[in-house]
């Protein structure tokens, strides 16, 4: 890894009344903004199969400035509004590269409720962060300390669900720093049972947080819906419902973080199955758990601290039998039913069925590492379903 890394710092912050007012108004206009655009570019393209770029919208946006309808527009920093189109451009862009689906409009009540700000847009100043069309500075609680000499080149302020303010600076990052280099490689297999199963036979369980909350978030979502749509109860209660939420995401994340950063830590090379997990949540028996399990949010956490300290992950191919091959002769099971958790193999190896299957995934990212190998051949095997697959196909116990 060369050159220095931009990381983002969040924080929690608690807004005076005007400052909520303008904040809300502006994450008003930059739904708008965006809703707009992404209007006009699928109306170009349907009617005159015509391609709107990020700069014909910049210039649509002067003109809806103009208009009487949406002079608030006028209102509120314009730097938020032209980072919604430029995010608009990157949304695009995603969806052309086939790495996304077609973006999709900004909903008053689901959507995140964000307003991202550059340079031009803010003021920093020892600490102090003033945001364009405000006079006062962001009462921030600095939980962690900003790198020594950055000052912060993008500016993104949120709330959530559960009403709570949040301001991220993205900085340049001098103590993040390559690792000294470790001869430890480990494969990691995902589960429901165990969230993560290690080849060196490390078991890591599975907090199950949706779960921890499910009682109180029933209880919550009731209350909601007995008030009144519309009434000032019934935003209370929504409020109640986003905190149950938030503090279950809270409780994920910092698991999640805790275990990724461990295993970065320790590992030079970590090998990973590469799930398919939109399409494993579509199992109606499984999306809560597999949601809940976080996989997904584990390999962006893996891939990006190693990139950050100079490790590896590798992904080896998801159609890789890794729960029926014999890790100490390769032989290949026919059959390897879900309840089996312990099975023996012909040449008397007894084995832990998650820690076979790490060590199998292990043994094939090295493959992959060392010369190349694929993990292909074995495709088509007795049953016609992958291991993966057959753990989306086990029920939560």
């Amino acid at each position: 890894m060369c050159g220095r890394v931009r990381r983002a710092f969040k924080y929690r912050f608690y807004p005076t009344d005007e400052q909520a007012a303008e904040l809300s108004k502006t994450f008003g206009c930059v739904r708008k903004v965006y809703n707009l655009a992404l209007e006009a570019r699928t109306e170009a393209w349907d009617q005159r199969r015509e391609r709107i770029g990020y700069i014909g919208t910049s210039a649509m946006l002067t003109a809806w400035k103009r208009t009487e309808e949406l002079a608030f527009l006028n209102e509120v920093s314009s730097v938020p509004l032209q980072q919604a189109l430029r995010h608009l451009q990157a949304a695009f862009s995603s969806f052309w590269a086939k790495r996304a689906r077609y973006p999709r409009f900004k909903s008053r009540k689901k959507s995140r409720e964000s307003a991202e700000y550059t340079r031009s847009a803010f003021r920093w100043r020892d600490g102090s962060l003033v945001l364009a069309k405000m006079s006062e500075p962001l009462n921030i609680r600095w939980s962690r300390p900003l790198p020594m000499n950055v000052t912060p080149s993008t500016v993104t302020v949120s709330r959530d669900g559960a009403g709570r303010w949040f301001v991220s600076l993205l900085c340049e990052d001098p103590a993040v720093q390559p690792l000294p280099p470790s001869g430890r490689a480990v494969g990691i297999d995902v589960g429901l049972d165990h969230l993560l199963t290690l080849s060196d036979g490390e078991k890591v369980a599975n907090p199950r947080h949706e779960r921890g909350g499910r009682l109180a978030l029933r209880r919550a979502q009731r209350a909601l819906h007995r008030k009144q749509k519309g009434s000032n109860n019934r935003a209370k209660a929504q409020l109640k419902v986003g905190r149950v939420h938030a503090r279950i995401a809270d409780r994920r994340a910092d698991h999640l973080h805790k275990i990724t950063t461990r295993l970065v830590r320790e590992n030079q090379t970590l090998v990973i199955e590469d799930l398919a997990v939109a399409g494993m949540v579509s199992n109606r028996h499984l999306a809560r758990a597999i949601a809940d399990a976080g996989w997904r949010r584990f390999r962006e956490l893996l891939d990006y601290k190693a990139a950050w300290y100079g490790r590896t992950v590798i992904a080896v191919d998801r159609w890789l039998p890794s729960s029926k091959l014999c890790s100490a002769c390769g032989a290949l099971a026919k059959t390897m039913p879900l309840q089996v958790r312990v099975w023996t193999c012909g040449c008397g190896a007894t084995h832990d069925r998650d820690v076979n299957a790490a060590r199998n995934i292990l043994a094939a990212g090295l493959a992959v590492a060392v010369c190349g190998a694929g993990v292909r051949p074995q495709r088509s095997t007795p049953g016609g379903q992958s291991a993966v697959k057959q753990k989306a196909l086990r029920r939560e116990p």
